[in-house]
Parts: structure tokens; C-alpha cells; sequence
């Protein structure tokens, strides 16, 4: 079958044909329009479709075989190299790194999310009767916030088990955490922003991701009571982003003393609060507080997804705001896209309400606890004088080394009896301060995975100087 390529060629530029052709070609393949193994017309089928010589085609096709660029298979004809490079269009949120090396047994580090116990039968089941039931009007394009009754059955359901305090016409349905980010970014810059505080240690993609955005990351120390205000206080800024429910990756709990003079901050700079209650749903209802956005709804843009407590795949998020930022915010998505899936959202509505949602997180919670009790039970004969901080709930583990064991060497250890860990230092912005640690994920691992992979590290530690 003759393969088709969008090429042209400009017969009144002084460059040669054959030199037009090789630089649009590499182009292509640069900016990441022909991937690697991507077919390629014959020389014979390129010149007839843009009426050049074949020896034209054929000498710009052996320069950029020369180059790396293309490469010929017998019997399949012209492709793109494997090695030609390809820019990486992996978002700076999603781990690089997630696919383990094949030596290494158990993965354990974070950004994971638990879909092998994706509820599957139950999902299937909404889909299929949303598809069945679905109107004309249902079947065309969603408004760009969302369709209206998920955002009614999501406020109520966010009311119900995080407090938090909205209307239907102030959440949005967003694609994940990302966009959501990404639109209050888009909005806070709009509004002569320049900076946005997140907490230091954090997700460094998340810096990254607000860097692209054109704000500037300013890092706040946090400990055992979450984000330090008083230095928030001082760093100027007037936003913030943070995971007060259960710090990532510390495990900590933002204080309630903190929590009232951390909207205090906000009222009197006139600023905002961004919270990222990306896995309050595992956490233990002793361990619970409502959401921060409950203390301050007109200060505070409350954030969830779908990607951890269901799968990433969904791309399903959502933003409850101030009215009046939400209507800037609107604006901004008006301009971006036509909104998400209004199947999908729909799908998810019905989950909810049929309990299926709830249902699915209590399974997880009792199973993530189990997870964190065997890291707490090995701990001391594995690790000794090792702490776990933060408290007994979460996808995390933060465990605090003694003060003479140096992370870098522990890891490269690890990875000798196939254990892949992040250290502490991955996650730090600037505070340099901060006791050695190990953060240890175990949304993927299994208690039986864990203990071995625990004493697997704990051979690794034993080789520690000191």
C-alpha cells in the first residue's frame, strides 16, 4: 500500500531540492512527528507525489540514513531509526522512571497507583448503563466546567466525606490534577502573580510543572506539623500549594493551630491556597480532619482526582473555587478545550452514587493499612533505629535515618538485592537540613512483597558504614 508523507518542496528557494527534502524530513523526526519505527514513503512514491527526481529523493533518504535518522529494513521498505531522537513529551508529573530495571524485583518508589484492584465488573457496569440510558443531549458536547449533574453529585459526595463546602456551579471536572494545576497557574499569572509557595521537601515535578508555567517555586520547610507558616509569612509570596491532609512525602499532618493562621495568611495578603487532597481517602478516620477548604471557602481551591483512588487512566479531577476565581478560571478553560469525557463523567457520577466509590476506598484503606502495619513491624529488626514518621495512614512510608547513614550509598546498595527506593534528598527543594531518609511506596507492593523487600534493604543496610 503507498504510504503518503506531508512534505513540499519550494522550487524558487535557492537550497537544493534534495537538501529541502533532508531538513524537512529531519524536522519531522526532531519534533517528534515521525517516531522511531515510523514508515516512510519509497523513494519511488515520495518523487512521484512531490514531482522530483527519484536520485533527488534517494540522495536525501542516504544522507539522513547516514545520520541516524532513517534506516532500511529488507522487505519493509524506509523507517525512522530506533535511535533517531525523539524529544520526551512524558509530562514532568508522571515519574520518569516507573518501568523497572530487570534486575529489580520490588519497585518502591512513589507515583504509583494501585490499579491492579481496579474495580473493574463495578465499572463496567456504570459505563454500560450510562451508555444505555444516555439522552441526544447527553451524547453531544458536555459544557467545558462539566456535565452539570456530576458536578451536583461530586459537590455532595466532596461535601459528605471531606466537608468541604461548594456549589455545583463552583467545581469544575477537570483532566486530572494536571490541568487543574496548570488553569490556576494560568489564572494566578493573569492576576500579577510571579510566585507560587510549595512545600519543601514535595513532588519535584509538580516544581518543575509550575516552573513551565511561568511562576517561580518558592520552597517552605516543613516538619512533624506540616508546612512552617511563620516562614510562609515571610517569603512574600501569595499562594501556596500543599498537602495539608497528609504531607507528601513526610507523612505529616498540617496542626489545626497552623491551619487557622494559614488562612489568616491568605485573608491578609489577599492570597489564595491551593490543597492537593491526593489521597485523603486512605487515610484512617482517626487520622482525618476535613478538608482545609472547609475552614475558608472563599480562600481556598480545593483539588481531588480519580488517579489514586481509582487509575490514572480515568484522567478525571476536579477544582471547587471561589466564585469569583472560578469564573477567571473558566475563562482560561474556555480558551483551552471543550472539557472532558461526558461519558466518562457520567460513568463516574453513577459510581458514586451507587456506593461503589465508597465501597472501593474502604477495601483499599483496610488493605494500605495492612501495608503500612508490616513496614512498622519489620522496621526495627531491618532498619534498626530507623523512624517512620508521619501518621499511620497514606500511600507512603518517610523513614528517617540515623544521621551516619548516607542515603546515595544505601540506594545504590538496594538496587544490588533488587530493590528500587527514592531517598529523601530526591524530594527537597532547598532545605538541606533534613536528617538522611528512605520513602518507601506501597501502593503497589503487597505485605508479603514488602517484608521481603524489607529485608532485602535491610541486607543493604547492614553493608552501611558506621
Amino acid at each position: 500500500m503507498p504510504l503518503q508523507l506531508a512534505l513540499t518542496v519550494d522550487r524558487t528557494s535557492r537550497l537544493p531540492l534534495a537538501v529541502q527534502i533532508r531538513n524537512s524530513l529531519r524536522e519531522l523526526v526532531e519534533d517528534g512527528t515521525l517516531r522511531p519505527g515510523a514508515r516512510i514513503p519509497s523513494s519511488r512514491q515520495l518523487a512521484l507525489d512531490i514531482r522530483v527526481s527519484r536520485s533527488v529523493v534517494v540522495e536525501a533518504y542516504e544522507q539522513l540514513s547516514a545520520e541516524g535518522y532513517l534506516e532500511s529494513r529488507h522487505g519493509s521498505g524506509t523507517a525512522v531509526s530506533a535511535h533517531a531522537h525523539a524529544p520526551d513529551l512524558t509530562s514532568t508529573l508522571v515519574p520518569p522512571d516507573r518501568e523497572p530495571t530487570p534486575e529489580a524485583m520490588w519497585d518502591l518508589r512513589t507515583g504509583t497507583s494501585n490499579v491492579v484492584d481496579f474495580p473493574r465488573h463495578e465499572w463496567i457496569r456504570c459505563v454500560t448503563a450510562v451508555v444505555a440510558d444516555a439522552s441526544h443531549q447527553e451524547l453531544g458536547y458536555s459544557p467545558p466546567a462539566g456535565v452539570p449533574l456530576t458536578r451536583r453529585v461530586l459537590t455532595s459526595y466532596l461535601g459528605r466525606v471531606r466537608g468541604v463546602r461548594s456549589r455545583p456551579e463552583d467545581l469544575m471536572i477537570t483532566s486530572g490534577f494536571a490541568q487543574g494545576l496548570a488553569l490556576i497557574c494560568k489564572v494566578l499569572l493573569d492576576r500579577g502573580h510571579t510566585t507560587l509557595a510549595v512545600e519543601d521537601p514535595g513532588h519535584p515535578g509538580e516544581r518543575e510543572f509550575i516552573t513551565s508555567s511561568g511562576l517561580r517555586p518558592i520552597g517552605i520547610p516543613v516538619d512533624d506539623d506540616g508546612l512552617r507558616v511563620d516562614l510562609l509569612e515571610e517569603s512574600g509570596v501569595r499562594a501556596v500549594l500543599l498537602t495539608p491532609a497528609n504531607q507528601f512525602p513526610t507523612g505529616a499532618r498540617l496542626s489545626q493551630a497552623r491551619r487557622e493562621r494559614l488562612i489568616a495568611w491568605a485573608r491578609e495578603v489577599d492570597g489564595y491556597i491551593l490543597e492537593d487532597d491526593f489521597n485523603s481517602a486512605f487515610l484512617h478516620r482517626s487520622d482525618r480532619l476535613p478538608a482545609l477548604q472547609s475552614l475558608a471557602p472563599d480562600r481556598v481551591v480545593y483539588a481531588g482526582s480519580a488517579s489514586k483512588t481509582l487509575a490514572p487512566a480515568l484522567r478525571l479531577g476536579w477544582l471547587t473555587a471561589p466564585s469569583e476565581l472560578m469564573a477567571s478560571i473558566e475563562h482560561v478553560r474556555a480558551g483551552w478545550d471543550i472539557g472532558c469525557s461526558g461519558l466518562e463523567q457520567l460513568a463516574l457520577a453513577r459510581f458514586i452514587d451507587s456506593g461503589a466509590l465508597d465501597r472501593h476506598q474502604r477495601q483499599l484503606r483496610k488493605e494500605f493499612h495492612r501495608r503500612r502495619q508490616t513496614i512498622r513491624h519489620q522496621l526495627e529488626t531491618c532498619l534498626p533505629g530507623t523512624r517512620l514518621t508521619g501518621r499511620d495512614s497514606g500511600l507512603q512510608a518517610y523513614l528517617q535515618l540515623p544521621a551516619h547513614i548516607a542515603e546515595q550509598p544505601l540506594i545504590r546498595a538496594a538496587r544490588q538485592y533488587s530493590v528500587l527506593a527514592r531517598g529523601g534528598r530526591f524530594y527537597t527543594m532547598t532545605d538541606t537540613s533534613r536528617p538522611p531518609a528512605l520513602v518507601i511506596s506501597y501502593a503497589t507492593v503487597d505485605c508479603t512483597g514488602l517484608a521481603q523487600s524489607l529485608l532485602a534493604l535491610g541486607k543493604a543496610y547492614r553493608e552501611m558504614p558506621g
